[in-house]
């Protein structure tokens, strides 16, 4: 991987999980410093985060991460449940839904068994698993194109609610009821378990959003 590669990957993680959060300047030499490359591969690095939408160019502040409101969560999660239904419909139109059999079979054990959930990161990358066999099955580079873009503000949305041990197992019975209707090759249900699960996320998002604490707060 090259050095821009991995500065890109490092600081969007940060952004992500809210290491950075909004408004720190992205400041090149002390960049460079902390991540070990030099300054070229970061500037690389930033631009790419700017073309993302993670960070913003100010003039007289350089280049800072960019913001992200609840404002803008409603009109986020239209765009995603249209772009979500149709892909989940194609997925269950697909040749490869016996893939989301297991699927649904995992959801329902972190479902059944609360204590799993105590560390979440193993339950969302599960979910990163079925969002990408989601995007294989539906065979549609433009719609999981504009998905891969979306996820990455949502996630920061998303971290602003934070965990909740009774709405992960929520989701998790939603998920393997989109997993299961995929995998019975039942459109009509993908589309309907999906709009299901995307409004219980909306709803719990707006209910318990608070700003995330930065590393030295």
């Amino acid at each position: 991987m090259r050095a821009s590669e991995r500065a890109y990957e490092a600081l969007r993680r940060d952004i992500l999980n809210w290491d950075l959060p909004p408004g720190s300047v992205l400041a090149e030499v002390e960049l460079s410093e902390r991540l070990g490359v030099s300054r070229t591969p970061v500037r690389e690095a930033v631009a790419k985060l700017v073309a993302d939408g993670l960070a913003d160019a100010q003039r007289g502040r350089g280049t800072v991460v960019s913001d992200v409101s609840l404002d803008d969560l409603a009109d986020m999660f239209v765009l995603r449940r249209v772009l979500e239904t149709e892909s989940a419909q194609l997925a269950a139109a697909s040749d490869q839904t016996e893939k989301f059999v297991p699927l649904a079979q995992k959801f329902r054990a972190y479902a059944d068994d609360s204590q799993i959930l105590e560390d979440p990161g193993p339950y969302y990358q599960l979910i990163n698993v079925m969002d990408e066999l989601i995007d294989d099955a539906a065979g549609n580079s433009y719609l999981s194109g504009a998905l891969s873009n979306l996820r990455v503000h949502l996630a920061r949305v998303r971290r602003m609610a934070k965990d909740d041990p009774a709405r992960l197992a929520a989701s998790a019975v939603e998920h393997s009821k989109i997993a299961e209707a995929i995998a019975r090759k039942d459109q009509l249900l993908a589309r309907a378990a999906t709009i299901m699960h995307l409004q219980a996320s909306l709803d719990h998002i707006l209910t318990h959003a608070e700003t995330p604490k930065g590393p030295h707060e």
